[in-house]
């Protein structure tokens, strides 16, 4: 590469096709190809984004050169770092205190790091530095330039900017008093309108995170009261991410927001509340969210968990079902009736199977019923009833409720107690198919579970078709995802002793890309383990049970154990071994 130090002035796109035919990142022949389609026509476009729309591809590999790759190519030609900007680590407030939004689009720049004596502003223009020395005089801290693909900048800078005015809106409404004065005016009631739940920068703000949110993926929005400020953050792929701080004053009117959009009683904020929303995602499409509120030291909080309708209900293949475990799946939700149980703990994706599996089997010509607390997601396909524990309507009444309604399948949200597990069982001994969860490590201990609960070991075996195990691991992203040389083939082995894997091992690491925000992952899988009830596991269930030994008779009736399949997993190159070890247990 030949020094560009000497250069100024803005990028020229004829210049990086240039430096790619230089470099031999792209052929001659290419470079030729590219030269004369770009010259066709004038555009106002970044020449990185017109260069990465004309589908030139690296001679090395032939992999497409986007705008990302190019933008990565020409910060090292240029000598800066190369910077994918991830929102959820960007510090929205005190970037958008750093520079002003007219400043940074007129000088298409972006402040993405504020520290005590350094701003890091990313830029698309390497040799354009006119607007450094200003900004150094205004921050009064030192400048380091970042060069990011111009379309995130634009984007961002719009987002960023939008969402800081909106929270200074909804401050500046609130009054100096802030978080106390916003106290105030909710116990006074509803009628106070000098700020409440309809004020525009508040409404703003509720909006822009609901859509962040989606478009991030994230399947729960936390809003956390603290002593000084309050925090925002998002689970994504099972982890959270603080998204944004922000004061009180604003955290606490958007909490009345959401609650008056859902329902809730606003002034009340001393004891639990639940209730539920719709809205709509940037396709277009409807999304239900869960809304759950809890008293805290320092406020409010509030979770509002995200049903999507394209996560909510999925096929066997994309629950992470193997040929094996859908087969005997298949076999025994197909089955008269019978007991069915799901166990795992929370957040393993038991409501996500069940509902998929439900959804499989509610025909026009079958009843499907359902008893939840609370109901995750609306289905129009099933009749589902929600248990009012205040009015002492538990599960074991709404079980014995839906026995009058004449249905085929019956789903129990989860079987608690001994009242609950008896239903269940009248249920299936009288012609109904039943399914329900439990909260068990692995799929055996369902089995002595229920026995605590109370139900005799004969009634056991008459009802009980199978339980199904799960967990869910992340899933490495396609993208990024690189083949691990330095993988040690004894490591899996090691881990699933005494079973072995026939075949190879392709171990795969995380990287880190755009697409899956720099983590190396992109969305979960579940992982399973399905005992099915044969007449040789009959014969291990009686008053005293050996876990080990139904664990036994279940390996030989075709039972997976939960380590197994994540390796069965790691192996394929789909996820880790370490996703696999923390999500599962050791195997006995």
């Amino acid at each position: 590469m030949s020094p560009t130090h000497n250069l100024a002035g803005p990028l020229e796109w004829r210049r990086v096709v240039e430096w790619l035919r230089a470099d031999g990142v792209i052929s001659a022949e290419q470079a030729q190809r590219t030269i004369a389609r770009c010259s066709q026509a004038e555009s106002s476009q970044h020449p990185l984004v017109r260069l990465g729309n004309v589908s030139m591809v690296r001679a090395s590999d032939g992999k497409p050169l986007d705008v990302d790759m190019l933008a990565e190519y020409v910060a090292q030609r240029c000598g800066l770092a190369f910077l994918r900007i991830d929102p959820l680590k960007v510090d929205v407030g005190r970037v958008a205190d750093a520079m002003s939004a007219s400043y940074a689009e007129r000088h298409k720049v972006l402040p993405v790091q504020v520290m005590a004596k350094e701003v890091v502003v990313a830029t698309a223009e390497p040799f354009v530095q006119d607007w450094v020395a200003e900004v150094e005089r205004q921050a009064r801290r030192s400048v380091r330039r970042v060069l990011a693909n111009p379309l995130d900048i634009t984007r961002y800078t719009a987002e960023f900017y939008a969402l800081a005015k909106s929270v200074r809106e909804a401050q500046k409404a609130g009054g100096s008093a802030g978080g106390s004065s916003f106290e105030q005016l909710v116990e006074l009631g509803r009628t106070n309108k000098q700020l409440d739940a309809n004020d525009q920068g508040v409404i703003r703000v509720v909006d822009w995170l609901w859509q962040y949110a989606f478009d991030q993926r994230a399947s729960d929005i936390h809003l956390e009261p603290r002593r000084e400020q309050g925090v925002i953050r998002f689970r994504i792929d099972g982890v959270l991410h603080t998204v944004y701080q922000m004061p009180m004053g604003v955290l606490s009117a958007m909490v009345a927001r959401v609650k008056l959009l859902g329902r809730m009683d606003v002034v009340e904020r001393r004891r639990p509340q639940d209730g539920r929303i719709k809205t709509r995602n940037p396709r277009g499409d409807e999304v239900e969210m869960r809304l759950s509120t809890l008293p805290t030291a320092f406020g409010e909080k509030m979770v509002m968990r995200i049903f999507d309708p394209d996560n909510a209900v999925k096929d066997l293949d994309a629950l992470g079902f193997t040929q094996h475990d859908a087969e005997r799946w298949e076999s025994l939700v197909t089955r008269p009736h019978g007991i069915i149980l799901v166990t795992g703990p929370t957040g393993s994706g038991k409501t996500t199977t069940l509902y998929s599996t439900l959804k499989r089997v509610a025909t026009e010509e079958v009843n499907v019923s359902t008893v939840e607390d609370p109901i995750e997601m609306i289905e129009p396909s099933f009749n589902q009833t929600q248990v009012q524990p205040q009015l002492d309507f538990n599960f074991a009444e709404g079980l014995r409720a839906l026995m009058r309604q004449d249905p085929d399948v019956i789903m129990v949200g989860e079987i608690r107690d001994l009242a609950t597990a008896d239903m269940a069982v009248q249920a299936a001994l009288t012609g109904h198919l039943v399914f329900s969860t439990l909260h068990t490590n692995d799929a055996p201990s369902a089995v002595t579970r229920l026995m605590e609960l109370g139900v005799p070991p004969y009634l056991i075996n008459a009802t009980l078709l199978g339980v199904l195990a799960q967990r869910l691991v992340r899933t490495l992203c396609r993208h990024c995802r690189q083949l691990d040389e330095a993988a040690n083939p004894e490591a899996l082995a090691d881990m699933i002793r005494p079973w072995r894997l026939n075949g190879g091992y392709r171990a795969y690491k995380p990287v880190g890309c755009v697409d899956c925000r720099m983590t190396g992952f992109r969305g979960r899988m579940g992982l399973y383990e399905l005992l099915t009830v044969t007449e040789a596991l009959k014969q291990q269930i009686h008053q005293t049970p050996s876990i080990d030994a139904l664990r036994r008779q279940a390996v030989q009736d075709g039972m997976r154990p939960l380590r197994l399949a994540g390796a069965l997993r790691a192996a394929e190159g789909v996820t880790t071994l370490e996703e696999v070890i923390a999500a599962t247990p050791p195997l006995e």
